[in-house]
């Protein structure tokens, strides 16, 4: 099926020549590649994880937990015996905690069906939980070599520019056609895996959502978005759906030097996570409504501030209080609740909005 219309017109004397554009991208990445420590020593496993991690998290932000991760499990083995609160734990900072449960889950799944050793085949790859069509092809050409293409956001935003394609992300055909210039640019590449962490690179440093840098792009004489002046709205927003509100009322309880925290659910928002006691709402509470909706008597309720944590479907509005508990109650530690010292949260699960409501307590202490 021929591909639509460029940008509504045919330009003349241009065309994307992929052999030339995948050697010239080849090229670029073996110069400017930023050092990253998965690129370093490069395995199966460490590369695994990397993607995990990468998985709708900014690269300062896993740079900061990888190597930590893989001190503690260095291999699928450590990882797949591992009790889950102690590899949630470890996971804190990165956030959409369902990627560190596959990942756990992926480990068994080595262990039990290849015996340990990451797959380096895309059929086999794409077996493991949490594993899909993008995180398989990257394992399987960046570590295996092998001639797949891979696509996300970065390597989407690279070829609609390059091809000049105004179509809708949402649309399946365009999101085929994605995979198919990459796949393209693989067959005709030397090293399949120095173009597809190109590619990505290319997207992440050079061809950025906002504000890219055309001058220093090396395909900037063979983008076809930029001929007709088109960068800047190529590719089309996503169309975003409303997000869900949800109030969220945190109560910050202190007694003898610790911290009353509880388990969340373990399925739903932040799932299995620790917190301190909270009320979940569609709108705000009073501060006599949120101490009747406690499972326990409270006195001395007082709030201190809000904060606002947009998610992927939601927007949660959380505010936080500080509260004493009555006199007279006992609160022993119990299935899903404990009292903590705050040099014993780091070997808790925390989410960053967990977090954020205890260093809003911890400031208004101050």
């Amino acid at each position: 099926m021929a591909d639509p219309p460029l940008c509504g017109r045919t330009l003349q004397g241009m065309s994307v020549e992929v052999r030339v554009m995948s050697g010239m991208i080849e090229q670029w990445f073996a110069v400017e590649a930023r050092s990253l420590p998965w690129r370093h020593t490069r395995t199966p496993w460490r590369s695994l994880v990397s993607e995990f991690m990468l998985q709708q998290t900014q690269v300062a932000r896993v740079l900061e937990r990888f190597e930590p991760f893989l001190e503690r499990f260095p291999s699928p083995d450590a990882l797949a015996v591992a009790d889950e609160q102690d590899v949630l734990a470890m996971w804190q900072g990165l956030g959409y905690y369902r990627r560190a449960r596959n990942l756990r889950r992926a480990a068994q799944a080595i262990v039990a069906e290849f015996g340990g050793e990451v797959p380096l085949d895309v059929d086999a790859l794409l077996t493991l939980p949490g594993v899909g069509r993008y995180t398989a092809g990257s394992i399987a050409s960046i570590v295996g070599r092998r001639r797949v293409a891979i696509v996300d956001g970065n390597v989407t935003r690279l070829l609609a520019r390059m091809y000049c394609d105004d179509g809708l992300q949402e649309d399946r055909n365009y999101v085929n056609r994605m995979w198919s210039r990459s796949q393209s640019l693989v067959e005709e590449s030397e090293f399949p895996d120095r173009l597809n962490e190109g590619m990505m690179e290319l997207g992440a440093m050079i061809c950025t959502p906002a504000s890219p840098s055309c001058d220093v792009c090396p395909l900037n004489d063979r983008c076809q978005a930029l001929a007709a002046g088109r960068v800047a709205e190529i590719p089309p927003a996503k169309r975003r759906a409303r997000r869900a509100v949800l109030h969220h009322h945190s109560v910050v309880i202190r007694r003898r030097g610790k911290l009353l925290l509880e388990r969340r659910p373990e399925s739903g928002l932040w799932a299995g996570l620790w917190q301190a006691p909270a009320i979940e709402g569609d709108g705000e509470l009073s501060g006599g409504e949120i101490a009747d909706r406690l499972s326990f008597p409270v006195e001395r309720l007082a709030r201190l501030g809000s904060i606002t944590r947009f998610l992927t479907h939601r927007t949660v509005h959380i505010h936080v209080h500080v509260a004493a508990l009555a006199s007279g109650v006992r609160m022993p530690d119990a299935d899903g609740r404990k009292w903590v010292r705050d040099a014993d949260l780091s070997g808790l699960p925390l989410s960053n909005a967990a977090l954020a409501v205890l260093e809003v307590s911890a400031a208004a202490a101050r």
